[in-house]
């Protein structure tokens, strides 16, 4: 039998719901595939604040440090966010997490369901047959870079994006190894008609082309590619792009599938990787039952992949795939017959 110590950090909102409905079907797969888990929960976010004043604890990340992989709900209070002047929030939690273990490669693929085309905001002919990955680098760029702040007066406010080529070689080569794993088409994106960053970022990724032959790799201007993924999604195989042009694309790719509680993520580290879905911490849906768990559950299905145990993850996606084909799902998939969050991740284990 196979061990993995594994940490939870179920975060705030609707994270401990969404997190128990994914070690509910984690504990399912492990019963069939003979697989054993061993939890550690830890502290982060607003509820990391309010019960030890700082939003990543040191024991925290011990626990993420000595762990297999880490498995994540979500962080963020409307208390904090309505709080202009607050001098600690949720958020710099999940930013130091992902510094002090090295997450630096944020991986988001998206997929479009069949069943669920009719809920897509783009028109069913468009969306069908989307299906890839954007590979979002994770700890450079403008989220980290210093200096920045404001002005004595309050009247103007800095901040500075930097890339060292380093940081663009490791997590390219994430992206070039997903490439050769699927349809061997790389699109960097970029704004290097602007950009000093982004003109490193695309030498840097050039320079790389020949160790990866059978790869093809075309260049995108942010702006064209936010255009693209709307008018014409299924272009995209692997999506190679940096922290913040990452994170607002992928929230745009995220409504294809027509809810943003159906995507998975990993943020892959040196030593540790974390998985979790890319919606936020829904603080409204809290105990309300209404949480889509199911971009967690196939984030948990990422983490067994990544670790190895690639029958289970198989498993649990086409489980996951039964359930939404059959319209077993939470309200914002299937209003007039909605299942609550539990009842989901129930029906997802019992598939298993």
């Amino acid at each position: 039998m196979n061990t993995y110590k594994i940490a939870v950090l179920k975060g705030d909102g609707i994270g401990p719901e969404i997190v128990d409905e994914a070690i509910k079907v984690l504990t399912s797969a492990g019963k069939k595939f003979n697989i054993e888990f061993d939890y550690s929960e830890g502290l982060i976010g607003g509820i990391a604040i309010d019960t030890v004043g700082t939003p990543f604890p040191a024991e925290t990340q011990s626990i993420c440090e000595n762990a297999d992989a880490i498995l994540f709900g979500a962080i963020g209070d409307p208390k904090f966010d309505n709080d202009p002047t607050a001098k600690v929030r949720p958020e710099q939690g999940l930013l130091a997490m992902r510094k002090s273990l090295g997450l630096f490669a944020n991986i988001r693929p998206v997929a479009a369901y069949d069943s669920l085309l009719n809920l897509s905001p783009l028109k069913e002919n468009i969306a069908k047959g989307a299906d890839f990955v954007v590979v979002r680098e994770l700890t450079g760029g403008i989220y980290f870079g210093e200096p920045r702040g404001r002005s004595e007066n309050g009247a103007t406010a800095f901040d500075t994006c930097i890339y060292s080529k380093d940081e663009v070689v490791r997590v390219a080569k994430v992206a070039f190894e997903y490439a050769l794993s699927r349809r061997k088409k790389l699109t960097v994106v970029d704004k290097a008609n602007v950009l000093a960053t982004s003109r490193l970022w695309r030498e840097t990724v050039q320079a790389m082309e020949k160790d990866y032959p059978t790869v093809s790799v075309d260049y995108m201007f942010v702006d064209n590619a936010a255009m693209k993924l709307i008018l014409q999604p299924t272009y995209f195989d692997v999506v190679l792009t940096e922290n913040m042009f990452g994170d607002i694309l992928t929230d745009e790719a995220s409504v294809i599938t027509g809810s943003l509680g159906m995507l998975p993520s990993a943020s892959k580290g040196a030593k540790v990787s974390l998985y979790e879905p890319i919606h936020g911490s829904f603080p409204q849906a809290k105990g309300k039952g209404i949480a889509n768990p199911i971009a967690t559950i196939l984030s948990a299905a990422m983490m067994l992949e990544d670790l190895g145990e690639a029958f289970a993850g198989k498993a649990i996606r086409t489980s996951v795939d039964k359930v939404v084909a059959e319209g077993f799902l939470t309200s914002d998939l299937n209003a007039a017959n909605s299942r609550t969050t539990s009842e989901v991740g129930r029906r997802i284990a019992e598939m298993i």
